[in-house]
């Protein structure tokens, strides 16, 4: 079945790597970006283009409405300065604003929409201290991670509170490959490609959290697994 898909961050790390599979998969893809450069990328990656501010709730709506979609996906991150330790601290409480408030005005976008379902990108390496490996059940630190623990908590619920949307919430483990690092750097890490291929899996499938990593001794991603057919060793063709 094809879908009309209102990506949210179709211009950033996964949404760069997602864009092109779900456009070879048949559907269609209507990617939100903030600048005219970022529309220029996602048009040659075969995507309709949405110039638009998450943190705009009406031009989101607007925008999410006039693409009538029946999946919205939710990419949205702001990583540039983050790996800068002068502006960490600032690209950490952006990434918390975009989870917290920029999750909330995409989903009221997929409501005045009406989208059936709603996929979201969270992270799976901020389990509350327990045993290991870590369960899609157990516990998140929302206490000890800073601003971005009780940020994660508010987009997992919003997402998981979106009735009668669908809610799936993706655990991903730290990103590396195009765009991103050029290897794990973290113990719980995945591909973008394969944490791209999850999320398109979870266009039909699946329902509530999943993680979505590469094997490790801290979180498990059996459930994924078994219920999305999902495979850490995925790869687009190079």
């Amino acid at each position: 079945m094809s879908h009309r898909i209102f990506l949210a961050g179709a211009a950033g790390v996964i949404g760069r790597r997602l864009t092109p599979l779900l456009r070879s998969a048949g559907h269609t893809v209507i990617g939100t970006t903030r600048t005219a450069q970022g529309a220029d990328t996602l048009r040659a990656l075969g995507a309709e283009a949405a110039v638009v501010d998450v943190f705009d709730a009406d031009a989101l709506t607007g925008a999410a409405v006039a693409a009538k979609p029946d999946i919205v996906m939710h990419q949205l991150t702001d990583l540039a300065m983050l790996h800068d330790p002068a502006t960490r601290d600032e690209a950490v409480a952006r990434n918390a604003r975009i989870r917290r408030e920029g999750t909330r005005n995409l989903v009221q976008a997929a409501h005045a929409a009406g989208a059936r379902r709603l996929v979201a990108q969270s992270i799976a390496w901020i389990y509350a201290p327990g045993a290991l490996p870590h369960t899609e059940q157990d516990p998140l630190d929302t206490s000890g991670s800073g601003p971005t623990g009780g940020a994660v908590a508010a987009l997992e619920q919003q997402i998981l509170d979106a009735a009668p949307i669908e809610g799936v919430v993706l655990r991903y483990g730290l990103f590396y490959g195009p765009g991103s690092n050029d290897a794990p750097v973290h113990p719980v890490a995945v591909h973008v490609d394969a944490a791209a291929h999850a999320a398109l899996l979870a266009l039909d499938h699946g329902h509530g959290i999943y993680n979505i990593a590469d094997a490790n001794d801290q979180v498990t991603s059996d459930k994924a697994r078994a219920e999305l057919g999902w495979r850490a060793d995925f790869r687009l063709p190079s």
